[in-house]
């Protein structure tokens, strides 16, 4: 922050995925925006619109949501006695910038994260670690902060709202000994077994997406690992909402989950090398989702990260960590004593309980 005379200058920025940077400047006095300077390497026509965007933003409240100041750039520019192209962004993008500077909304350089190695626990104590972590962000007690998962046995883990008996071939999973957990999130059926799968958890205060929609949210939290595979070889894109597909099919999918005291969940589990036949038979839809992962065949194995980079699954997990490190600030973290015993009280208490698991028969 800036000063002019006795008037601070606040700034923000937003970069476009996809697209181009928007940053403003603005001033504020008695709870509305007393200036407002918009600028960028984005394209606009004709040149005048770029004071219109100024002067809409000026007297909005303070408070306004991104909503709210959209709407005034919207309605500003559409009134304009020419048309306007905004190349690279648009008026959300301005409106997230304002949000930005008037300390509304954060973005990845406001903040430190702890970063979590993988370390081996029973695969429901990271999902039960899932529900206890975002509690100790909300707490103070823990800074936002970037996890890998590992694991020591088999178990398939539904989407909150899933129909247990429609998602699970029980006979299937018995024959297998592969149990069922319940997370906290939506979305679909992950089949873990030891090293068939890569799977992180990102916790961030919900300012981050502030102004975003629940699919630009998705691919925004999730921009950083498109860099990371890329690294290590495999050509990757999102698919709304929440997929992340290569030239081979989907070889991953997203789930979030927002809390009430201003902090999201965002968790990610990626295919590395997984026994296709057995999760067919364990999944009653699995070879649904075998075909959406660019598998015909239940007698082929699902590992389109071995595959395409050549690599161990721990060295692209290094090479992820490594990643987030050179592109966040980051401080290297473990999981404490009362985290651990919070979440094994969360194992007994409920994500071991047939209560929840079965919540949706």
């Amino acid at each position: 922050m800036e000063t002019s005379g006795e008037t601070p200058v606040m700034h923000g920025e937003y970069k476009v995925r996809g697209g181009k940077l928007v940053a403003v400047d603005v001033t504020a006095e008695d709870g509305t925006i007393a200036s407002a300077h918009v600028f960028g390497d984005f394209f606009l026509e004709p040149d005048e619109a770029l004071e219109e965007l100024n002067t809409a933003l000026v007297g909005m409240p303070t408070e306004a949501t991104a909503a709210e100041l959209g709407a005034a750039l919207t309605e500003r520019l559409a009134a304009f006695t020419e048309p306007v192209q905004m190349i690279g962004f648009d008026a959300e993008a301005v409106a997230i910038a304002v949000r930005r500077a008037l300390g509304h909304a954060s973005s990845w350089d406001d903040l430190t994260f702890d970063v979590i190695g993988p370390v081996v626990l029973p695969p429901v104590m990271h999902v039960a670690l899932d529900e206890v972590l975002p509690q100790e962000v909300i707490a103070g007690r823990r800074r936002p902060h970037f996890r890998i998962w590992d694991w020591d046995s088999s178990l398939v883990v539904i989407g909150s709202y899933q129909s247990l008996r429609n998602e699970i071939d029980a006979e299937g999973a018995a024959r297998h000994g592969i149990g069922v957990v319940r997370r906290i999130t939506g979305g679909g059926a992950m089949f873990m077994e030891q090293g068939n799968c890569l799977t992180y958890s990102l916790v961030v205060p919900s300012s981050l997406v502030e102004g975003l929609s629940f699919e630009q949210a998705y691919a925004y939290l999730d921009d950083w690992v498109m860099g990371a595979l890329a690294e290590i070889g495999v050509k990757a894109h999102y698919v709304p909402l929440n997929d992340i597909a290569s030239e081979q099919g989907k070889i991953g999918g997203a789930a979030q989950r927002r809390f009430a005291g201003g902090v999201l969940l965002h968790h990610v589990t990626m295919s590395y090398d997984i026994d296709a036949e057995k999760m067919g038979e364990v999944l009653r839809i699995g070879r649904e989702k075998l075909s959406d992962k660019g598998t015909r065949s239940a007698n082929k194995r699902v590992d389109p990260m071995r595959s395409q980079t050549g690599l161990a699954r721990e060295q692209i997990i290094d090479g992820f960590l490594e990643y987030f490190r050179a592109r966040y600030d980051t401080v290297d973290s473990a999981y404490t004593e009362d985290e651990l015993a919070r979440a094994r009280e969360l194992v007994e208490t409920k994500f071991g309980t047939e209560e929840w698991t079965a919540r949706v028969p």
